[in-house]
């Protein structure tokens, strides 16, 4: 990608069975105590040098609903970056850089974020991401797996309507047995 490229990253984190949301949607799976020797670890100073390079969130409601509920307990994950609930319901806006949406995504795309945006990361919502992927709309997916397989609850892909191409760009292993594969989208 060239710098000034614009791209839209569709980033779950998902259990190595492709679920992204127990049916209760409790996130202690996210914590494993398994231990990669081989595995590298991430400094605090590296993760926030990364996350500026963020400019823009764009969710769904109910991935917007279990962060404001976590937020209570472990503050706002996405600090004070536009993030943009994508919804059709009247959901409560706690903070300035929250905004809701329910139009055409072609126009979210081509009319709000590409004018104002590079590095727009698509965090959450299985339907979201397939309607991404469907409309031809997502560049890029970051998947990090977590070393566990919970047999029930929603999964990432289903219904994708076409086959979709991709090419891996990077694989990383972490010492807490996380893999985060990372793909490009052919959209040709």
């Amino acid at each position: 990608m060239i710098a000034d490229e614009f791209k839209i990253t569709i980033h779950m984190v998902m259990s190595l069975d492709g679920i992204i949301a127990k049916p209760d949607n409790s996130i202690a799976w996210f914590d494993t105590p398994d231990r990669y020797e081989n595995g590298v670890n991430i400094t605090d100073s590296e993760r926030v040098e990364f996350l500026k390079a963020i400019d823009c969130y764009v969710m769904g409601a109910a991935t917007y609903e279990l962060a404001l509920e976590l937020s209570k307990n472990y503050g706002w994950a996405y600090g004070d970056k536009p993030t943009i609930v994508l919804t059709h319901r009247d959901l409560p806006v706690e903070r300035q850089s929250v905004e809701i949406y329910s139009g055409d995504l072609n126009q979210l795309v081509n009319n709000r974020l590409k004018p104002h945006y590079k590095n727009v990361w698509l965090v959450g919502g299985a339907e979201l991401a397939k309607d991404f992927i469907n409309l031809k709309l997502a560049d890029e997916i970051r998947v990090s797996i977590i070393p566990v397989i919970l047999g029930e609850g929603l999964r990432l892909f289903k219904q994708i309507e076409h086959d979709q191409p991709l090419h891996l760009k990077n694989v990383t292993p972490y010492k807490n047995g996380m893999v985060e594969l990372i793909y490009e989208i052919k959209n040709s």
